[in-house]
């Protein structure tokens, strides 16, 4: 080879090296997106647990002669329990009978007004329908899993999740919001698309405590609560390996409760 053409091979090499490096990347990126298109398929038309229609949305838990408290519980399939089929292994049964322990329990009058699929934007309708009748002293709100998995915009999801807190804080009710959980723990999803999910979760979990403290509210980081747990035990997730089992519930509920019961202790004083 004469020295024109050396340095004509040599001149060519970065172009030729970059074409190639683009088209790796190319391919790599058309099959990471494959990758997740498909295991998104999977996970969309997995069969997941259903809400228990057996499960009553309203119950008294407590001593008869005890200080009453009107929890109820806002948001989505978590609020109603989807995963169990009893009412003590709900979020809100086993939330309730922490309330009513020992001998300044409540008698806690539970009801839930969420409804399984909801996200942010459906918590309008559900803070009317838990504004009529007697006003509750305490709401909890459960929300951000479906905003997240559908990879919503965290700065709309929390404004709409502001709005809520902000009309029952208005109503004079305290308010716990329970974040978006970690859902880079759910089994029902395959890595990479979990990591993907768990990254917008974590990110709407943020937006979330912002927009819920200056809206008034409570928070609970779920995800950095508990988490962990959910991560190393599968037992915290039913037969989907999405909803939360009982033992979840479980590990939700006390997560919860310092708040809830700060918040009771706050309505009891008015």
């Amino acid at each position: 080879m004469n020295e024109r053409s050396e340095r004509g091979v040599t001149a060519g090499l970065p172009g030729r090296l970059g074409r190639a490096a683009a088209l790796s990347l190319l391919a790599g990126t058309v099959g990471g997106a494959a990758v997740l298109a498909g295991e998104a398929f999977v996970a969309r038309h997995r069969r997941y647990a259903e809400p228990e229609l057996g499960l009553a949305l309203r119950a008294t838990i407590g001593r008869a002669d005890a200080a009453p408290l009107r929890l109820v519980l806002l948001g989505d399939s978590s609020a109603l329990g989807v995963g169990v089929d009893r009412l003590e292994d709900t979020i809100g049964g086993q939330l309730a009978n922490l309330l009513a322990e020992g001998p300044t329990g409540r008698r806690v009058h539970l009801s839930s007004v969420g409804v399984s699929g909801s996200r942010s934007t459906d918590l309008a309708t559900q803070v009317a329908r838990a504004l009529l009748g007697e006003r509750p002293d305490v709401a909890l709100i459960l929300i951000g899993a479906n905003d997240a998995t559908g990879l919503r915009r965290p700065a709309d999801a929390s404004a709409y999740l502001a709005a809520a807190v902000h009309r029952l804080r208005e109503a004079r009710v305290e308010v716990v919001v329970g974040t978006c959980p970690d859902l880079g723990a759910v089994r029902a999803i395959a890595p990479p698309l979990r990591q993907l999910v768990g990254w917008s979760g974590r990110r709407m979990a943020r937006a979330q405590t912002t927009a819920v403290l200056e809206a008034g509210g409570a928070v609970v980081d779920l995800a950095t609560e508990t988490g962990p747990v959910f991560r190393a035990d599968a037992g915290t997730l039913c037969h989907d390996g999405f909803h939360p089992s009982a033992d979840g519930y479980r590990v939700w509920a006390h997560a919860l409760l310092p708040a809830v019961a700060a918040a009771a202790a706050v309505a009891s004083r008015r």
